[in-house]
């Protein structure tokens, strides 16, 4: 397979802290997408993502909160970005409030199925909008969000395939999670091996639409 990375689009910003109407516009948009998807995949029903059930597990051992137990994840990831030099931007920022305020309105709209068959078109459905707008969003150049930019981080320096990186990550966070008692279901398996190859997906398609239209 052949390496997939985040390709160079017209709309890439020249510096991740100084954004122009366009490539902000493609940004917002991506991160919805993102916070849309990520509402199909809560409504499945079918499980937690592998970092909600790392802090599950954190908080089985800490005085935490689920919620504060996700932040010092996301606090403790951030830090990890600075031996690989990975800087922060707008689109770091605008991560968690985008994503939030889209997951906040399609929990209200999206239906919870019962259907086991429909339960399953959900997650999936999640998963290919989840890889659409971090395909989207990462291709502005304003920064990514804390678990993006662990992926992409690694992904620059040993010049490894981001699928692969990706679902590394996903299934190491995933493998810790259970050890630490926190919960799974078929949804956090699905997410955990196909959010990558979903992301490495649209990038291709990014890519192709890019040199052809470009």
């Amino acid at each position: 397979m052949s390496k997939r990375t985040i390709p160079i689009t017209p709309w890439r910003a020249v510096s991740q802290w100084k954004p122009s109407p366009v490539n902000f516009l493609i940004l917002t948009f991506g991160l919805y997408i993102f916070g849309t998807g990520e509402a199909f995949f809560v409504e499945s029903g079918l499980g937690n993502g592998p970092w909600t059930v790392l802090a599950q597990g954190i908080s089985n051992y800490l005085p935490l909160t689920l919620g504060w137990a996700t932040f010092i994840l996301s606090a403790l990831v951030l830090l990890i970005w600075i031996p690989f030099r990975q800087k922060p931007g707008v689109g770091t920022v605008m991560n968690s409030i985008t994503i939030a305020f889209a997951l906040g309105v399609g929990i209200n709209i999206v239906p919870q199925p019962k259907n086991p068959f429909i339960q399953i078109s959900f997650c999936l459905f999640g998963l290919l909008l989840i890889g659409l707008g971090s395909a989207l969003y990462l291709s502005c150049g304003l920064g990514p969000g804390p678990r993006d930019g662990l992926m992409t981080a690694i992904h620059l320096r040993w010049n490894m395939s981001i699928p692969i990186v990706r679902t590394s990550i996903e299934l190491t966070v995933l493998l810790c999670g259970f050890l630490l008692g926190g919960h799974l279901g078929l949804g956090t398996l699905i997410f955990a091996l196909g959010i990558g190859w979903s992301l490495g997906l649209w990038l291709f398609i990014l890519k192709l639409f890019v040199d052809r239209a470009f």
